[in-house]
């Protein structure tokens, strides 16, 4: 309990006074500057503000630099843990309704935690900036006012449920923790989890955390980052007014880097029940976030294990020897790692020996192959490319600014780190390599099945301590801050004049043989976002062929006939642009990302891919291997086993009823002349569509893509879809997972097919209150009245032809009877008597708002598009959505509850421990049904 003495440190009320001019950055001669300017208040808050009037929105990203490694060895979790109870209420803010206010808003938000930092953020429409300075302001200065052990022990709840939910209870979810207690000391501020260990939760109480509170949330201590539609005077002006008074905490001292020393090399095994494929994975300690050799250590990495093209990937995947590759270099504040990792494929052998032996031939081969001009300018260029990406969005650019400057002094650090990258020379990153990897010590852990100790890369040499929990001593009630007003803070500001949202300008074309252009230009950031939706998908496959589109897709990933996988994935790296290819239920789908300089060549790309493949059998039988692998993994996964045990009951053996990916027994069936066929018939660009946002003209689209008319052969035909009866009775169906800490479940019956004005969207607005967003009735009774989830939702799923309504939520194991009885009540409830008043205004509000968010970045306008194409949609649909929305009534939604909510009808899917759970299932009088997923 070190830091408690600091708490006497607290500072004098700060003067109000305007914020201080530090620093103005211009916009610069190239897209990587993000033009900005900063400021300082007199209780140490900086502010940096940039202005981006692009759309009629606001992101207001609050950063404390503060996360775990702020935290006392015997004291894990708080930060996390605090950021929790930043989202509970405050003195002039009622529990919940932070959430509350900004949802009906019409805006979304959420808070992240890591070792270095926690920060808040919202994104608005832009008249409701001054309600959340507001609502950021107080609960800096008026947090603990409302903080009471109730909300502490519910919220202390829902953090176990988030590390049960999150690594407990998820196949590999505790490779992170256990590799850092490999790599660093007990005392060491990296050593613990961000989640926290469980028993140090346990040991304290509600004056522990706010002391914690005290120590690190001071506006001294803080980075307030505002990027959007504003206007500065004035938003200066609402800083000062409710940021201004707020006291400074005690000084707070940056942290030195401290990363971490092995004296030799370090083996651990991790048995996990909840795998197949066996892990190795391996860390050597670095250096620290900015040091001078970190971006050579990012060249070596992207070298070793960084893409498709990389020698881990080559060496191990292409040759069949590992399922998986890869390697990171991964910096921290305090510490750097430089990682790889590889998945054998326990199917031929899972020894993870052998792969230990090639990842160590692989590392020590970089000097013979040497570091060329070429490996340094191929990771600039896609660095280059994700910078500009990410700063697509207001959301983006603030997170640039505010992790710079919290971290490293400097709100444009990532964009000079990448300005370093570019300057590094092979020789710098041969250096890197001799210092940090080349016959340097590291940590190893080997992750097994259980009971598959045999499979393990080295015999275990190193056991962690034990931790040291000394007696806990009591803290009384602490005295808060004070501040002083001259305005009344419980006044909620009002709302700007409401922002003008428009759709973006659409152009459409036809070329060729119906092949439908669509698109939107927008020159924002120099990049192009583009989705090919050829006709054919899960929908084109014949019976027994179910998963061959997605093996399709697969292979379609896998090169072209004169570029190898390698060698492709390589020519895009080099351009800055990336290629994906995936099949939906409707269309086989080409998702393209470029900067616009480079689409071009990119598309070159793309049509070499399209029109000539490169289906090799080689390539086929690994991809095969891979999916079979996946496929079989997925069965230990509890979320994926309760969903599609879920799909089956709902459609059967039905294409609607059947994993996207197929069913093993086919898989290993077919052959590459099967899927070539697919290719021959699916893969046709007549009567598709092709999506086109971005930096680029409807007359510059219809150049570029003018090669689509030169496919030769008839537009498929496509087969009618099979739509079933809900296949199985109302209720309890159970898959057993033996020792399992948590339950996942899914309740629900069969429904709707998606539409964008009738029915289907009459249920998703009866839905909003009762599970639709995180103020709704399922989730507050889950989460927050009864801490037996990390999050419970209720929502509408389907396509074209059918539908479903669904609960979702991981439980305590020990609360999987009552989550259900609980949620079949508030169904119950719901039904009878519909929304309330309240809950029907917040609805309005709510969606009323929403859509100044709706088409900020390339990929959510491409989104729309796409919705467009494939529902044939009018362009107008969402101002007809708005019209529906403000003309519907209570009575109206209750209809639609009455419909849908009937427990009677609802079929419960429980993935859990059968012995722990089944006497208090039967409890429920409900029918109880074992579930055998194959």
């Amino acid at each position: 309990m070190k830091y408690w003495s600091l708490l006497l440190l607290l500072c004098p009320l700060a003067a109000q006074a305007a914020p201080t001019l530090i620093k103005t950055v211009e916009q610069g001669q190239d897209e990587l500057v993000i033009p900005y300017q900063q400021y300082r208040l007199d209780n140490g808050l900086t502010v940096i503000l940039n202005p981006d009037k692009s759309d009629p929105l606001a992101h207001v990203e609050v950063t404390y630099h503060v996360g775990s490694a702020r935290e006392e060895p015997d004291q894990t979790g708080f930060a996390h843990f605090f950021e929790h109870m930043m989202f509970q209420g405050s003195k002039h803010v009622g529990d919940q309704q932070h959430f509350r206010l900004i949802n009906e808003a019409g805006g979304t938000m959420n808070g992240t935690t890591n070792q270095d930092r926690t920060n808040y953020f919202q994104t608005v429409p832009a008249n409701h900036l001054e309600k959340v300075l507001w609502l950021e302001a107080d609960r800096m200065g008026f947090l603990l006012e409302a903080v009471s052990q109730r909300k502490f022990e519910i919220q202390r709840d829902t953090v176990k449920n988030e590390r049960a939910q999150r690594i407990d209870n998820q196949p590999y979810g505790l490779v992170g923790e256990r590799m850092d207690e490999l790599l660093y000391p007990r005392d060491h501020p990296y050593s613990w989890p961000t989640i926290g260990y469980v028993e140090d939760l346990d040991r304290v109480d509600v004056n522990d955390l706010k002391a914690f509170f005290l120590r690190w949330y001071g506006p001294n201590n803080a980075t307030l980052v505002i990027s959007g539609d504003f206007d500065t005077g004035q938003t200066l002006a609402w800083i000062e007014k409710y940021f201004g008074p707020i006291p400074a905490g005690p000084e707070v001292k940056r942290a030195e880097p401290a990363p971490a020393k092995l004296e030799r090399n370090r083996h651990q095994t991790l048995e996990d029940s909840r795998i197949r494929m066996p892990m190795l994975y391996v860390s050597y300690p670095t250096v620290w976030l900015g040091n001078k050799d970190e971006a050579a250590l990012d060249v070596l990495a992207n070298v070793l294990g960084g893409s498709k093209s990389s020698l881990l990937y080559q060496e191990l995947v292409e040759t069949g020897k590992a399922v998986s590759a890869g390697a990171g270099h991964y910096c921290s504040e305090l510490a750097c790692t430089f990682s790889i990792w590889a998945y054998a494929n326990p199917s031929k052998n899972g020894d993870l020996t052998p792969l230990k032996a090639d990842v160590e031939r692989i590392i020590n081969s970089v000097v013979e192959r040497g570091i060329q001009p070429e490996d340094v300018s191929k990771a600039v260029t896609e660095l280059r490319a994700d910078l500009i990406l990410g700063l697509d969005s207001a959301r983006g650019k603030a997170r640039q600014l505010s992790l710079g400057q919290v971290l490293q002094d400097d709100p444009l650090y990532a964009i000079n780190a990448w300005r370093q990258l570019a300057g590094t020379t092979p020789d710098e990153v041969t250096a890197a390599y001799q210092r940090y990897l080349k016959n340097q010590p590291h940590a190893l852990l080997s992750v097994v099945p259980a009971g598959k100790t045999e499979w393990q890369a080295a015999e275990p040499d190193y056991v962690t301590p034990e931790r040291e929990l000394p007696e806990r001593q009591h803290i009384d009630e602490l005295p808060l801050r004070t501040v002083q007003d001259d305005f009344d803070r419980s006044v909620i500001p009002d709302a700007g004049e409401p922002v003008s949202v428009a759709v973006p300008p659409l152009w459409q074309e036809t070329i060729g043989d119906n092949i439908q252009l669509l698109g939107t230009v927008n020159d924002e950031i120099p990049a192009v976002s583009l989705i090919f939706a050829l006709p054919g998908g899960q929908r084109a496959e014949a019976e027994g062929e179910a998963g061959l589109a997605a093996l399709t897709a697969a292979m379609m990933d896998q090169g072209t006939e004169r570029l190898s996988n390698g060698d492709f994935s390589e020519a895009l790296e080099r351009l800055g642009a990336s290629v994906n290819v995936r099949s939906g239920f409707y269309t086989n789908l080409i998702e393209v990302t470029s900067l616009t300089d480079q689409l071009p060549a990119t598309l070159e790309l793309v049509k070499e891919l399209l029109f000539h493949p490169g289906f090799r059998q080689a390539d086929f039988d690994k991809v095969k291997a891979r999916m079979l692998e996946s496929m079989a993994q997925s069965r230990n996964q509890p979320s994926w086993l309760a969903q599609q045990g879920f799909n089956e009951l709902m459609y059967g053996n039905s294409r609607l009823g059947l994993p996207d990916e197929g069913l093993p027994e086919n898989l290993e069936s077919f052959t590459l002349e099967q899927v070539k066929a697919f290719y021959q018939r699916y893969y046709n660009p007549k009567n598709g569509h092709v999506i086109i946002a971005g930096d680029l003209s409807a007359e510059q689209a219809k150049t570029q893509l003018g090669f689509l008319t030169q496919w030769q052969g008839d537009a498929p035909a496509l087969p009618a879809i099979d739509v079933p009866e809900q296949a199985a009775e109302p209720g309890i169906y159970v898959i057993d997972m033996p020792g399992a800490v948590q339950s996942v479940l899914r309740a629900g019956r069969r429904a709707l097919p998606v539409d964008a004005t009738g029915p289907y969207f009459y249920g998703q607005l009866m839905n909003y209150n009762l599970g639709g967003n995180f103020n709704s009735r399922i989730n507050q009774n889950l989460r927050e009245d009864k801490g037996y989830t990390y999050g419970a939702y209720s929502y509408f799923s389907g396509n074209r032809e059918a539908g479903a309504f669904v609960v979702s939520a991981d439980v305590r194991g020990d609360a999987t009877a009552g989550a259900i009885t609980e949620v079949l009540q508030e169904m119950q409830q719901f039904a009878a008597k519909g929304p309330t008043a309240e809950e029907l205004a917040y609805l309005k509000s709510s969606y009323s708002q929403q859509d100044a968010l709706s088409y900020e970045t390339l990929g959510k306008k491409a989104g729309f598009l796409l919705n467009l194409a494939m529902l044939e949609l009018s362009p107008d649909y969402l101002s007809q959505q708005q019209q529906i929305v403000s003309e519907v009534n209570a009575a109206t939604l209750t209809e639609q509850a009455k419909k849908w909510l009937d427990p009677e009808q609802m079929v419960i899917v429980v993935a859990g421990d059968k012995t722990k759970l089944e006497k208090s299932l039967a409890e429920l009088n409900l029918p109880m049904h074992d579930l055998i997923i194959e």
